[in-house]
């Protein structure tokens, strides 16, 4: 599949890629969905179906805030502050710790909730915006968008389907 390269691709991308996620997410027994019964994020370590999850609600969140912080003229920590990008296992972990409170369900919703706010905040941008410069270093505005949320979204349906085989 090609990367987007305008508004109307980003959320078609995005769409799409959560639309097949959810159809498998939806498949995850509660009752095993915070076995940590599946490759983690980070090299050696085990996560559940609920981990992975609470990993994509923690980056949607991201993404909101990095746009949020540029919208108010802010500046954004690229991917969070108190991390640098060789430091992402340790970030998916507070992404699991962050939302391990939240049962399945709450997960779930969570998770459409926050890409819902995601697709609303794209709808109200231009294409120039999302596409028309540069904004974090090369990359602009819809391409890190992509980068952290429909590639996530499709590299997390593979994950779990591949989960969901292994579980019979």
């Amino acid at each position: 599949m090609a990367f987007p390269d305008s508004r109307q691709e980003l959320l078609a991308a995005i769409s799409a890629t959560f639309k097949r996620l959810w159809a498998d997410l939806a498949r995850v027994p509660e009752a095993r969905a915070r076995e940590a019964s599946m490759p983690g994020h980070a090299t050696g370590t085990m996560m559940s179906p609920a981990d992975l999850v609470a990993y994509l609600i923690g980056w949607n969140e991201l993404v909101l805030k990095w746009l949020d912080r540029d919208d108010r003229g802010e500046p954004v920590d690229f991917p969070e502050t108190g991390f640098t990008w060789n430091e992402l296992g340790p970030l998916a972990r507070k992404f699991y710790a962050d939302h391990e409170a939240l049962g399945w369900p709450e997960r779930l919703e969570r998770l459409r909730a926050v890409k819902e706010q995601l697709v609303s905040t794209i709808t109200d941008r231009s294409n120039d915006e999302l596409y028309g410069k540069g904004w974090y270093g090369n990359w602009t505005k819809g391409r890190m968008i992509q980068f952290n949320t429909s590639s996530p979204y499709a590299n997390a349906r593979t994950r779990i389907r591949k989960w969901l085989k292994a579980q019979g």
